[in-house]
């Protein structure tokens, strides 16, 4: 009873195949017995201008951010400056609570004051001993521990003077002061809060200096880092205003490499004019770097080119000089239609739009229309052809 399964089976399929089989050849001759230019869908080659961009994501930044934070610690009593608030070079911003610091300074006073005694009456005693030792009453050796100790009193006086001037200037940057004028975009402490200055110091304000001149900090990959370069132009958007165009230009390529997955992509940074500070700072800004621009330029449709025919005979056609080629080759082609036959015409391309690409070498002209796409039962994927149907063994 299974083989017989089996044959019914092996059966049926060939029956289904040759119904396919059948049907195919049957849209292959109707498809064959349309006129040729009713088979392709042609379209002109054009003469015009195209420009040549890389996209990229970055994120806009203020030109000069400054970070203040403190070189002391202790816990905030007075907050002087709030988001969003200008301020000049030397306005206060913050205040922290100076009571140790004002104790340690007075602390050092005295020390100073305990070493200046000292120095004092080694000095005498100095003096005292050279006249003495003038007159043969005391040694040598004793008036030189005596100018050992005027001497090791005046490296005190010294330290102890060091020693307060540090905690002077302690004391003075428990007032926080702005460093530069700007704008303050961000605060990070509240009263009350400690703040400690240990390994790395806190961060209390970022100020942006000026927010009319803004810069995009975006990442280029690396197959698209040879294209740019310092000083082209570059139109920008954000979310925000979607139908806003923001202009720019490149300002710096970073040599720094970015690896993220095993792909490696590029700083680039570019400077944006923001008169009516539209743009804000975090904002997100999709950029096209503008690479090159060509005017007046024969421009043939990028489908023409990746178009490929399913005849053989067309697939090898060419006239008028043009020799046999294989399609598979890199060698870029398009497909004209003269009489009854399609026509490869090889070319010399450059740059493109992703649209259109500029013809630079060939016997193409702009009065001429390429095939870009094949109609009816026969047509195929530009490239890479078919893969052919299988049937499994039983």
């Amino acid at each position: 009873m299974t083989g017989l399964r089996r044959h019914l089976v092996r059966i049926a399929v060939a029956g289904l195949l040759l119904a396919a089989g059948t049907g195919a050849v049957l849209l292959w001759q109707k498809w064959r017995a349309t006129p040729i230019e009713q088979r392709y869908v042609l379209e002109a080659v054009q003469v015009g201008d195209i420009t040549q961009t890389v996209t990229a994501n970055g994120t806009v930044n203020p030109v000069g951010l400054v970070i203040v934070g403190t070189q002391v610690s202790g816990s905030v009593l007075r907050i002087h400056a709030d988001f969003n608030d200008r301020v000049k070079a030397g306005d206060v911003l913050l205040e922290l609570d100076p009571t140790t610091l004002r104790a340690t300074v007075e602390q050092s006073s005295g020390e100073l004051a305990s070493a200046e005694a000292s120095l004092r009456l080694t000095r005498l005693e100095e003096a005292r001993f050279r006249e003495l030792h003038a007159q043969e009453y005391v040694s040598r050796q004793e008036l030189e521990k005596a100018v050992q100790a005027r001497e090791a009193a005046e490296a005190q006086v010294r330290t102890a003077s060091g020693k307060l001037a540090r905690d002077r200037a302690n004391l003075s940057y428990a007032v926080i002061r702005s460093p530069v004028a700007g704008v303050v975009v961000s605060r990070e402490v509240d009263v009350g809060q400690t703040v400690a200055a240990s390994f790395q110091t806190p961060t209390l304000f970022k100020i942006a200096r000026d927010l009319s001149r803004m810069q995009i900090d975006s990442n280029v990959a690396e197959a698209d880092i040879g294209k740019i370069a310092v000083g082209q132009t570059v139109r920008s958007s954000v979310d925000a205003y979607p139908e806003r165009r923001f202009e720019g230009r490149v300002h710096q390529i970073r040599l720094a490499p970015i690896t993220l997955q095993n792909v490696v992509t590029y700083n680039v940074v570019v400077e944006v004019a923001n008169p009516d500070q539209a743009l804000m700072p975090g904002m997100t800004a999709y950029l096209s770097i503008v690479t090159e621009h060509v005017e007046n330029a024969l421009l043939v449709p990028n489908a023409a080119l990746r178009f490929r025919p399913s005849e053989a005979k067309a697939a090898n056609a060419g006239n008028n000089g043009a020799r046999k080629r294989d399609t598979r080759t890199a060698t870029p082609t398009v497909y004209l239609l003269r009489g009854e036959e399609l026509v490869a015409v090889p070319l010399k391309i450059g740059i493109s739009d992703g649209r259109s690409t500029v013809v630079t070498g060939g016997e193409l002209k702009a009065s001429d229309r390429v095939v870009v796409e094949q109609t009816g039962a026969e047509r195929t994927p530009a490239a890479g052809g078919t893969q052919p149907f299988r049937l499994r063994a039983f």
